[in-house]
């Protein structure tokens, strides 16, 4: 029934379909971890084993101590280049075991100190450079295997060793032609399959996973070349090889060297996996979460914890770092998992596969291990990514490239602290512009530059002001408004004080303050708003006044409007009525003209005409605008999309003006005055065009209409004419576009020819 939930836990039937659904997960993820477990510890030079270890253990121990319901853990891609770098410095699988049991508990203690909430404080940009870093490390590293090139120095992911060897010249020595026939066969076969089972619907939605039919096809191509001579027959030094002890499962396991304890090696090698397996795993928590149909959310201390558990148990019985996986627990999720039941099941299965049947595994070629990692290192470095963080802009771009050439030349550590530092660099000079606004009006005296304190003001923002009070105009005018701010620092009150009393005098500024609390000890002018038009009409001249308004609506357009003391501004307005500007729009127009062209309560004296025609009250309501307010200018403003147009051409079509289908006869007068600007011949058959025409028509019309009252206006008015013959008034006609915000005025000459 609509509204109840899938499963009900009390119902026996909807438990038992939840537990097989976990089970069927937890069988499709074995199989994908699997050959992931090997190729990573293929890829982090480690002993086959011990990647498979820590995949036991990712399931039996982390996955029933995690708070998790789809999490999977075991060995991460990720971690590869630390483990082959730390198993270089510390000389043997032994001490890097150690480290590993240490790092266990610095995550332990690091869950139980609830750190698990500092991983919202790394910038997306680094997280996303550091998981493309570790693609491009797997891409590289892998490249030789999958032409079976097998034979790569140990502990060479870190491509600033200064040894012969290392990850370049392997690829080198490959392109010069060390490749193995059919190894590269089955390497470069299984990067295609790969591709074609993502791309492939039907393929991409089976229960068998790519991976494993990878492994499968490797298997079966090793065995077709068996004879076929040297060049292509794929040789124990080109497959998995998992050494089979008798002694059981004890026989794999490996134990920590503690005799090296008090070498400083191991710690910083701990801090280092500490850190980045817990950044990894709750990177891949709150993914996984995400993903989750059900929108759970794991709680990440006490995943810590979890982890830490799991790779101290890994440190002490010869496993790689345990982190959670988000490949294993993106499949698990698809897979309808429910519970951490399926993770569970898939570590049971892992266990079973070593006690087995631990010689098949032996048959894997490793080129199709590589070809695993390698396409896996491609999803992570993508094309696509490097243009995601391009488009964002350079504040995320610059420090995603910089951590992930970082992390490819230095290390892992390294290259994410690194990219922390370009990061917060960027962040800072953000900040630092960001608390100020700088805004320019136009007057006719010069520039008005405002600025706008922002909600809190530090002093890292210093420099920023600095900059815009040294840009202010000499003998302009300034105005700084902190009406929204809760908090300045010192160094700031400081610097406007010191720049009121001091600088502004000797450059001729003149410059007003608004908003700043009595304890900044900074007095507020009561004249700010003295700067706006109603007081500097005097000496605008029409043109002064055009530039005014199409520098207010720019302003509009861009969201800069300027912040005005509404209160003040409306009793000054009501004690002396001095506008700037008469406008004439349309009663269907929603947006005041005010706002259009950002002026302030009384710069503008408003009339408002169906249509924006001109009749005998409107011309005279704007006589009264011109003789007694003194505008400087007259605005026909009509907009796109206008309705009373719209029905105007529905009477047009109708041939008959008197058929207009609304209450009343008055509104005919307005329509007449829009069909005047009609060609019969132009606006018949409106309703034959498709909408994108008719609309382009409908504007045309409204263009025409605005230009035809324009003129109305200067020959039915006296008044007007002359003022305009006198150079003392400009009448023009203007449209504005509902879509952009952009008013386009129209042709200010017409008027003049026919004054």
């Amino acid at each position: 029934m609509a509204g109840q939930p899938e499963s009900n836990p009390s119902n026996p039937l909807d438990c038992t379909s939840t537990f097989v659904r976990d089970l069927v997960a937890g069988l499709v993820v074995f199989l994908v971890a699997l050959p992931l477990c090997l190729g990573i510890a293929l890829a982090s030079d480690a002993p086959l084993m011990s990647g498979v270890i820590s995949g036991i253990i990712g399931g039996l121990v982390v996955a029933m101590i995690s708070g998790s319901n789809t999490s999977v853990s075991g060995p991460a891609a990720g971690l590869a280049a630390i483990v082959v770098a730390q198993l270089t410095i510390l000389g043997s699988f032994e001490a890097f075991l150690l480290a590993v049991f240490i790092a266990g508990l610095l995550q332990i203690g690091m869950g139980i100190a609830r750190a698990g909430s500092l991983s919202a404080f790394f910038p997306s940009s680094v997280i996303k450079g550091l998981l493309a870093a570790i693609g491009v490390l797997l891409i590289l590293k892998q490249f030789p295997h999958i032409l079976g090139h097998d034979s790569d120095p140990e502990g060479e992911m870190s491509f600033s060793q200064p040894d012969d060897q290392n990850t370049f010249s392997e690829i080198g020595t490959v392109l010069l032609g060390d490749i193995h026939y059919g190894a590269a066969v089955v390497g470069i076969a299984s990067i295609l399959l790969l591709v074609i089972w993502q791309r492939v619907p039907f393929l991409k939605r089976s229960l068998f996973p790519a991976p494993l039919i990878v492994v499968l096809f490797g298997v079966g191509l090793q065995a077709v070349f068996q004879g076929a001579g040297a060049a292509w027959e794929i040789g124990n030094t080109h497959l998995v090889q998992i050494p089979v002890p008798d002694g059981g499962l004890v026989g794999y396991l490996t134990f920590p060297d503690f005799s090296v304890w008090s070498t400083p090696a191991v710690y910083v090698a701990a801090v280092t996996i500490a850190i980045v397996a817990s950044l990894e795993t709750l990177l891949n928590l709150e993914a996984v979460d995400k993903i989750d149909p059900e929108q759970r959310t794991s709680p990440s201390s006490r995943e810590l914890i979890a982890q830490g558990i799991g790779n101290s148990v890994s440190g002490l019985i010869g496993g790689l770092p345990v982190t959670s996986v988000i490949v294993r627990s993106s499949v698990n999720v698809n897979m309808g998992a429910k519970t951490k039941v399926s993770a569970v099941f898939h570590g049971i299965l892992l266990l079973s596969s070593v006690l087995l049947f631990p010689a098949y595994l032996n048959r894997i070629p490793l080129a199709a291990l590589a070809a695993i990692l390698l396409v896996t290192g491609f999803r992570l470095a993508s094309p696509a990514l490097f243009r995601q963080m391009w488009n964002e802009g350079r504040y995320q771009f610059a420090p995603f490239l910089i951590t992930v050439l970082s992390i490819v030349f230095t290390d892992l550590l390294v290259g994410v602290l690194i990219g922390l530092f370009v990061s917060v660099l960027f962040i800072l000079n953000s900040s630092l512009r960001r608390p100020v606004r700088r805004i320019i009006e136009t007057k006719i005296s010069g520039y008005v530059l405002h600025i706008e304190l922002a909600n809190q003001v530090s002093f890292l923002n210093r420099a920023a002001l600095v900059k815009m009070l040294d840009k202010a105009p000499r003998g302009g005018d300034l105005l700084i408004d902190a009406s929204h701010t809760d908090y300045i620092d010192p160094d700031i009150l400081s610097l406007i004080r010191e720049f009121k009393s001091k600088t502004a005098p000797a450059r001729g500024l003149k410059m007003r303050l608004r908003g700043f609390r009595e304890k900044y000890k900074l007095e507020n002018d009561a004249g700010f708003s003295s700067f706006t038009v109603t007081k500097l009409l005097d000496g605008v001249t029409p043109p002064d006044a055009l530039a005014i308004l199409r520098e207010g609506n720019r302003r509009f357009q861009t969201g800069q409007l300027l912040t005005r003391d509404i209160n003040r501004q409306s009793v000054q307005a009501a004690q002396d009525a001095n506008p700037m500007v008469a406008v004439l729009s349309c009663s269907d127009f929603r947006v005041s003209p005010e706002v259009v062209f950002d002026m302030g309560m009384g710069d503008v004296f408003s009339v408002r005409v169906a249509g924006s025609v001109v009749g005998k009250k409107s011309l005279g309501s704007l006589e009264y605008a011109v003789n007694l307010g003194g505008v400087k200018i007259v605005v026909v403003l009509g907009h796109t999309d206008c309705g009373v147009v719209g029905a105007s051409v529905e009477a047009l079509e109708k041939e008959d003006h008197g058929e207009l289908q609304v209450d009343g006869s008055n509104l005919r007068p307005i329509v007449n005055e829009i069909l005047e600007s009609a060609s019969h011949d132009r606006f018949q058959s409106m309703g034959e065009l498709n909408e994108g025409l008719k609309a382009s028509r409908l504007d045309e019309l409204t263009h025409s209409s605005v230009d035809r009252t324009v003129l109305a206006i200067v020959e039915r008015s006296a008044l007007i004419r002359e003022a305009v013959e006198a150079g003392e008034l400009l009448v023009i006609g203007a449209v504005y576009d509902l879509q952009s915000g952009a008013v386009q005025f129209l042709n200010q000459e017409m008027q003049q020819d026919v004054a």
